[in-house]
């Protein structure tokens, strides 16, 4: 027993590349086993993988055209001259009975849910506990997932007798045949609803707002996922819960920047600081640091503090807090300021401002440290 290709993925034989592709794409979204748990659902996948495969390839699709066999062997006595008639395969199927499997489930898994969360940087360093609200599908609490009013139960359909199929006969090169289809009265279920639940329509799920605690770990960045299996939206007719996934946005800070698992920070000293030394303190997020500024500083510098970082998101410690040094040059100075720094520039021969490769004077150095900012 074979199957109709075309027919499985629903389309004409004369159907193009595309129109077989953007067919196959449709029915695997309904059938894919995340989707569509049933063994029904899962046999009719491998069939639609098949079909797809082979209607694909030009090859193939000219050789099942012929013989009903993509590799041009034909599946009845007398060679491919049963090419013409759509497939020996197809009349095979009907007529001993093909297609069957039974009703098909009602219930489906429910689809996965996407919301985001912003959280501070802190939160990111250390980790958190949020709240969020989400609003999505949940099991009718009425029903209790079963589609019916309360007391009242599904009743097998009258026209398939609770098979999900009809069997009608049709006229072939072969005489009468019995062909297999989906009873439309149930849609293939085998029972009909005739007293759904009036709280859900008959879905057996309800929309609703709630509330979840998501544990955000140590770490986190930009893009990253929280996945929270079964919390997503309820299935259709008490099918499991799809997956929910949380995907965090931290906010910018304004002192620390990011980059890795290490913060990078800017911290502007005077410039009679760094040609003397001096200590800064920075609040950290571990709490204030003090910071040695050693005499000579020059702006760009960077003060490297290990273990203030971000902690690693697979454990193992965290990155480091790096510091960089601003040499400020002052651009107003007073009188009393200015013959200042002309005798320090007298001191020590720097009255024309010249540098050279060998010796360069401190403010000659500042200077062209603040150009290259």
């Amino acid at each position: 027993m074979t199957t109709d290709y075309y027919e499985a993925l629903g389309v004409s034989r004369s159907a193009s590349t595309e129109e077989i592709k953007k067919a196959y794409r449709k029915q695997a979204r309904k059938l894919h086993p995340d989707v569509n748990p049933s063994e029904d659902a899962a046999e009719q996948f491998k069939v639609l993988g098949r079909a797809y495969e082979v209607l694909s390839d030009s090859q193939k699709r000219q050789n099942y055209d012929a013989t009903g066999d993509e590799n041009g062997r034909s599946g009845f006595p007398g060679g491919g001259a049963g090419g013409g008639f759509g497939g020996f395969g197809d009349i095979f199927e009907t007529f001993f009975g093909g297609g069957g499997g039974g009703p098909a489930s009602r219930t489906r898994r429910g689809q996965d849910s996407l919301i985001r969360v912003r959280i501070d940087l802190r939160d990111a360093v250390f980790g958190t506990t949020k709240e969020v609200e989400v609003e999505t599908a949940v099991t009718c609490t009425v029903c209790d997932g079963s589609c019916s009013r309360p007391g009242t139960s599904p009743t097998t359909c009258p026209d398939c007798h609770g098979q999900g199929q009809v069997q009608r006969p049709m006229r072939s090169i072969l005489g009468t045949v019995i062909q297999t289809q989906t009873c439309a009265r149930c849609a293939g279920f085998g029972s009909i609803i005739e007293d759904p639940c009036q709280e859900c329509d008959g879905q057996g799920r309800v929309r609703e707002r709630k509330s979840l605690k998501v544990k955000v770990p140590a770490g986190v960045d930009r893009g990253n996922r929280i996945h929270l299996a079964g919390e997503g939206e309820a299935g259709l007719a008490g099918g499991p819960s799809g997956d929910l996934f949380i995907e965090v946005e931290v906010k910018p800070h304004e002192v620390f920047t990011r980059r890795g698992n290490d913060l990078h920070a800017t911290v502007s000293i005077p410039m009679t600081a760094a040609a003397l030394g001096t200590t800064v303190e920075l609040d950290t997020f571990d709490g204030a640091e003090a910071l040695t500024v050693k005499p000579g500083t020059q702006s760009g510098e960077v003060l490297t503090l290990k273990e203030r970082g971000v902690t690693h998101l697979r454990g193992g410690g965290r990155g480091a807090l790096k510091v960089h040094l601003k040499v400020e040059t002052p651009t107003k100075v007073s009188d009393r300021e200015a013959e200042l720094l002309r005798e320090l520039a007298t001191e020590r021969g720097e009255e024309r401002g010249e540098s050279t490769t060998e010796h360069r004077g401190v403010f000659a150095k500042l200077r062209e440290r603040w150009d290259a900012l």
